[in-house]
């Protein structure tokens, strides 16, 4: 089949627009061709008449709005030559007025009499306790040149706009595509008969009905077309992916009677939950393919997600591999260390002096591993003598090389990058296994999105024993005399024999906050001096209640053997109280901990108080996690601490999470460093659609792995999926 897409789509702008309009667009918007444009989708319709409401803006962000002038007066200016024309505008509501600033504005004042409407585009800000707009773009829209008798009754199309391009420049941009493309000469992925089993628009109605719709009803069918369209292409590239992993060959890695793994099972002083023996034999059957596992292991904090993972690397070294743990940081990684290597006891120590001489040997490798240490490390890893190697972003130096890498586990994989997690993979004789981890509770829309070429496991059930954690929102705003009560609370627990975190976020007073990217809430207007690590503890130290309570400090900036030894203070109980930043956010396991207080808990994520609050109630002790803000009851960011408060389901807080902040964060510039990948598809919200599409994709892929008899859906994967926007898929 002819290759007809970039005849038209992949068209430079310049050549249908011109240089000016062109270099505009790329300037404002990234967008240099065609396809781009077309896809550049409005963000909104209004109906002719219909005004913004001005209180719905967004401070400090760019806005387009519709409103009615109301005033327009000149002045001189006292301190520079010139004038100042003020236009006020309102959106007829009680206090729906804002004022713009035109700095000799003399077009503004021709044109922003009272009683006209207009559609404005600039920066909001903020003025002397009011919004206001400074030099705005601006388009009438009574101008009878604008707009014919007809079209007075379509929507009018909003653009996602800049304070220099305005939505109308954009509108009229993508008009002349509308007019001058071929849209015949365009491939339509969708394939025919489930275009017609859907009743889905033509490709062609669909771009024209989508920018310049006659009905409100008509935008609707044309996003809900493009909807499905951006979901199909999607899910067909990761189950091609799926397909493509499914045809790498692998070492099988079969269970092996009377192996390490059956003895380490005989010896376990409890008994597997119902959860940790089904992902387990499913991890078994998989690792015991000749095929890769691509496998997602989800489950709450305390889960035993470890314990799973450890029983598949014991089965992969019985068969003659290795095994390399990857850990975002540290600290994790040395708790994994020591955590396993208790676990396993003596076949931890194979060919040691007291070891099992048929036992392994689990070693570390991070970045404060050197000297001695390290080389004996590299030799254990590179000999094979080490079949767990555990270790940080270290493990993918020139230097470590394996002998047999069979398994990698990732833990917190969204912490880690593309190039680092295949680099290691190359290090393997064929395709590793891969286990990926989290903690992060994942719904199951993401799960297919983000995560959608591995097949997904989750451990809801908590090990027998594990104590539950109360949450409590503290707000000093309304109740400022309990921030005395906090601290007698946490003297409470410290005299009871058990040990308390108080996590800040930030490190220092002159510091930025130590909030996790992906998870963190924007900045609040307000400049309120955040909690640090350093000024908190130097405060908790003149506290009456912890006089003789013994405290340390926990942060990223310590190097590593202070690291090393605060958190072996806090683990061996010669510590009652740490005050720490988020390092200790994940895997931190200390089982005589029982309180932990979040100041300024505002100013983190949903997923990240989740994570912080596991690390208490994980030794049998009831666990108690107080949620502390100086915010005044109302503010919106106190939603997310309510939330958190109010149910330990971490399902349900990632979704309470995904509704509460942008969704394109979930693919967007907070991921991947550049625009939202998702341009109409909403994960929470369009979970069948996204299941549909996923159906259909598994059931095209199945019969046509290579699309050879799809070429308009492959080279839509192929546009979609460019070097910018591919890395989301390859964090599984």
């Amino acid at each position: 089949m002819t290759d007809r897409r970039p005849a038209e789509l992949d068209l430079p702008l310049e050549r249908r627009l011109g240089k000016r309009t062109a270099a505009a667009l790329e300037k404002h918007l990234g967008l240099t061709r065609t396809g781009e444009l077309l896809n550049y989708f409005p963000r909104r319709y209004l109906k002719r008449g219909e005004l913004t409401l001005i209180a719905d803006l967004p401070p400090d962000e760019d806005a387009t709005l519709v409103a009615r002038v109301v005033s327009c007066s000149t002045r001189r200016m006292r301190a520079r030559r010139g004038s100042l024309t003020e236009v006020v505008i309102t959106d007829n509501s009680t206090y729906g007025n804002l004022s713009l600033t035109f700095f000799n504005g003399y077009q503004a004042e021709r044109d922003l009499r009272p009683g006209t409407l207009a559609m404005f585009s600039g920066k909001v800000t903020r003025y002397q306790g009011r919004l206001t707009l400074t030099n705005p773009d601006y388009s009438l829209l009574e101008d009878a040149a604008d707009f014919n008798a007809e079209e007075a009754l379509r929507p009018v199309p909003l653009y996602p706009a800049t304070a220099k391009l305005g939505s109308w420049r954009i509108k009229s941009a993508v008009e002349i595509l509308l007019d001058s493309v071929d849209f015949a000469q365009v491939g339509d992925p969708v394939p025919p008969d489930i275009a017609i089993r859907d009743g889905l628009l033509s490709l062609s109605d669909a771009y024209q009905q989508v920018h310049r719709p006659a009905t409100i009803e008509d935008a609707r069918r044309a996003r809900e077309r493009f909807r499905y369209q951006e979901a199909l292409v999607l899910q067909a590239a990761l189950a091609r992916r799926r397909a493509q992993a499914t045809a790498e060959e692998a070492t099988a890695r079969p269970p092996i009677p009377s192996g390490l793994l059956e003895r380490f099972d005989a010896a376990l002083p409890f008994t597997l939950t119902k959860g940790q023996r089904e992902v387990g034999a499913t991890l078994a059957a998989e690792l015991a393919a000749n095929h890769p596992m691509n496998r997602l292991l989800q489950g709450e904090v305390g889960s035993g997600k470890t314990l799973v993972a450890l029983r598949a690397m014991l089965q992969v070294i019985d068969a003659g591999g290795q095994a390399a743990l990857l850990a975002p940081t540290e600290v994790l990684a040395a708790q994994h260390y020591e955590s396993i290597c208790r676990t396993l006891g003596p076949l931890a120590e194979g060919g040691l002096l007291g070891g099992d001489e048929a036992g392994t040997r689990v070693v570390l490798l991070t970045g404060s591993v050197t000297g001695a240490a390290r080389r004996r490390a590299l030799l254990d890893v590179a000999s094979g003598e080490a079949g767990i190697v555990i270790g940080t972003h270290a493990l993918l130096s020139d230097e470590v090389m394996f002998a047999d890498l069979g398994l990698i586990v990732v833990d917190e994989q969204h912490r880690f990058g593309v190039e680092q997690r295949d680099k290691l993979r190359s290090r393997a004789l064929r395709p590793p296994h891969l286990l990926v981890m989290t903690a992060t509770p994942i719904p199951r829309t993401v799960a297919m999105t983000v995560f959608g070429d591995l097949e997904t496991s989750i451990l809801s059930e908590l090990p027998a024993g594990r104590a539950p954690i109360s949450t409590h929102l503290v707000g000093l705003a309304e109740h400022p005399a309990w921030e005395t009560r906090i601290w007698q609370r946490a003297r409470e627990e410290v005299d009871a024999g058990r040990q308390v975190y108080v996590v800040c976020p930030k490190i220092g007073d002159e510091d930025r906050e130590d909030t996790d990217p992906f998870d963190a809430p924007p900045p609040d207007e307000d400049s309120r001096q955040l909690a640090s690590v350093v000024s908190t503890a130097e405060y908790l130290a003149t506290v009456p209640a912890l006089d003789g309570v013994r405290s340390g400090v926990l942060h990223g900036r310590q190097d590593p053997e202070a690291k090393a030894a605060t958190m072996a203070a806090f683990n061996d109980g010669r510590l009652d109280l740490l005050v720490s930043t988020t390092v200790i956010e994940v895997g931190v396991d200390v089982p005589n901990a029982t309180l932990m207080v979040v100041l300024d808990a505002d100013r983190f994520g949903i997923s990240q108080l989740h994570q912080l609050r596991g690390r208490v109630g994980r030794g049998g002790l009831p666990g108690t996690c107080l949620l502390v803000t100086g915010l005044e009851p109302g503010h919106p960011s106190r939603a997310r601490l309510e939330a958190v408060a109010r149910t330990t389901d971490g399902f349900e807080l990632s979704r309470a999470d995904l509704l509460l902040r942008r969704e394109g964060d979930i693919l967007g510039s907070s991921q991947s460093g550049g625009k939202s990948t998702l341009k109409l598809l909403r994960v929470i919200k369009d979970e069948d659609v996204i299941a549909k599409a996923r159906a259909d994709a598994a059931g095209i892929v199945a019969r046509d792995a290579e699309l050879a008899d799809y070429p308009d859906l492959a080279q839509a994967i192929d546009l979609y999926l460019n070097p910018e926007r591919e890395a989301f898929l390859e964090r599984g």
